[in-house]
């Protein structure tokens, strides 16, 4: 799926800003395609693959682009809807096996990509959201480490 630059207003968040989100959303989520067919897939679902780390990888470069939109003023509903994306990813993507498998298929960067472009190109630009983001974070964050504390004793009761 190509994606589209529209970002029409001038003064609106810096190109270079927004151009780094798009790169990184393709890498992750579409920068590979299964010969023969239209099925793309990223570093997402290829890094995901490493229990505890390929998880805690995606989420930090997902919270990246994430501090790239709220730097150049993104309304902080469309950055609530944009960690809630990642949260889905991260939470559903840490469970051993099945969580692999929906990294291939979710693609909330890309996701993310799509709300972007379509918040900038409706001009609904209100500033930034410092006070939604934090905070949401944090709770990411903490239950990422739940996550991964839970599996690692499972692993280590099991072995």
């Amino acid at each position: 799926m190509a994606t589209t630059r529209m970002y029409p207003r001038e003064g609106a968040p810096t190109r270079r800003g927004l151009r780094e989100v798009e790169l990184l959303a393709k890498l992750m989520d579409a920068q590979f395609r299964i010969p023969g067919t239209d099925m793309r897939f990223g570093l997402d679902g290829i890094i995901g693959l490493i229990p505890g780390a390929g998880d805690l990888s995606t989420f930090a470069v997902s919270s990246y682009m994430l501090w790239i939109m709220a730097r150049n003023g993104a309304s902080g509903n469309i950055l609530a809807r944009m960690v809630l994306n990642v949260l889905i990813d991260t939470a559903l993507g840490s469970i051993p096996l099945i969580g692999d498998l929906f990294d291939f298929a979710f693609k909330s960067n890309m996701r993310n990509l799509r709300l972007m472009q379509e918040h900038y190109q409706e001009g609904r630009h209100r500033g930034g959201a410092w006070k939604v983001v934090v905070p949401l974070m944090l709770v990411l964050l903490l239950v990422i480490a739940a996550i991964v504390f839970s599996v690692y004793k499972l692993l280590a009761a099991i072995f």
